[in-house]
């Protein structure tokens, strides 16, 4: 995972290998005693010294293959940036994940009971009713050396750390009745945090194209994951976009926009791991929008219709006034002759 670079150019910090203060990240609990068959979550915790301030964590955790992790929860999550989400290998047995805190973490106030300190909710899983399965079996979560907490201190100075991990005992029995995941999501009825949505364009990023960035969070079970969608401004307030069928794309942030022209309504669906769902919606303004490729192109087959009637119109106006003037020409040519021939039958 190579996120020096990238948090360096994030906080515009350059990397210090120097070790300093200490910070300590750790399983909660240590030790879970379970059955087969049941779930449960454990919290990666994180603890600094006095008067010492983190802003990244950068994580790789390893675990036995006799539990299977099915979920990761940021809902209660100190960290509020994330440059890598949560990365469950299960072939490999390891979860990976960077994030970062803006203006530091200073470690626990005094007084709280330990619930503000949380990085992020391992679900764990252990297997079903095995046969021949030892009475004790015991599987271990563990931090790999290349975890990583950097300092907040204008310099991106790589804390000393302490690691301490979790052992499970899996009892041969079959249980089942135990899912402290299920529990939180059934009791989650809230919807994700408000969110905003910004539209951005950079030289530095998707070749100029409009983007744009959103983030929120959801303080129970967590978000499960982001959907966008560009409606044309022709369907505001038609609802389309409620329908079961609408066109919802899933999406991450920063995420490059369809419609370069901004003739759309953009909506943006944050969904959080118990189905509730916060829907944010940009509208871009008139100064932004530009004609598409094909209304330019429709512009410009109606303009050359137009100057073709118009042309066609003018021409043919314009020649009846030549055969009006010429009709004319010739009937005063006639009465002249007419005069003549009679002013010379008079002599």
């Amino acid at each position: 995972m190579n996120v020096k670079a990238t948090f360096g150019a994030l906080f515009l910090f350059a990397f210090s290998a120097s070790f300093t203060q200490a910070a300590t990240l750790y399983m909660d609990p240590n030790t879970i005693d379970i059955e087969r068959g049941d779930t449960i979550k454990v919290s990666i915790r994180l603890d600094t010294d006095e008067d010492e301030c983190v802003n990244v964590v950068d994580a790789t955790i390893n675990y036995s293959d006799q539990v299977k992790l099915v979920d990761v929860s940021r809902g209660a999550s100190i960290l509020s940036m994330w440059v890598e989400d949560p990365k469950i290998d299960d072939a490999n047995k390891t979860l990976t994940f960077a994030g970062g805190i803006p203006n530091g973490y200073c470690g626990r106030i005094a007084g709280d009971p330990r619930l503000t300190n949380v990085v992020a909710d391992l679900i764990f899983q252990s297997p079903g009713f095995v046969i021949g399965a030892e009475e004790n079996a015991t599987a271990t979560v563990s931090f790999a050396p290349e975890t990583q907490v950097l300092l907040n201190d204008g310099f991106g100075t790589r804390a000393e750390t302490n690691l301490f991990g979790a052992s499970m005992v899996l009892h041969k029995n079959k249980g089942g009745v135990r899912d402290d995941w299920g529990e939180v999501v059934d009791n989650d009825f809230l919807p994700p945090e408000r969110f905003s949505i910004s539209l951005e364009r950079s030289d530095n990023a998707f070749q100029n194209k409009y983007f744009i960035t959103f983030n929120t969070t959801d303080k129970q079970s967590g978000i499960d994951h982001y959907e966008v969608i560009e409606e044309p401004l022709s369907e505001l307030g038609m609802f389309n976009w409620g329908r079961e069928d609408a066109p919802w794309v899933t999406a991450v942030s920063p995420y490059k926009l369809k419609d370069q022209t901004l003739n759309s309504t953009i909506r943006v669906r944050a969904i959080d791991k118990a189905g509730n769902e916060y829907i944010a919606t940009l509208i871009p303004e008139d100064s932004q929008r530009t004609m598409s490729s094909e209304v330019k192109v429709l512009v410009a087959v109606v303009a050359t219709v137009l100057f073709a009637f118009i042309f066609s119109g003018a021409l043919y106006a314009f020649l009846r006034y030549r055969k009006k003037r010429k009709q004319e020409r010739e009937e005063e040519w006639e009465e002249y002759e007419e005069e003549e021939v009679g002013e010379e039958v008079e002599e």
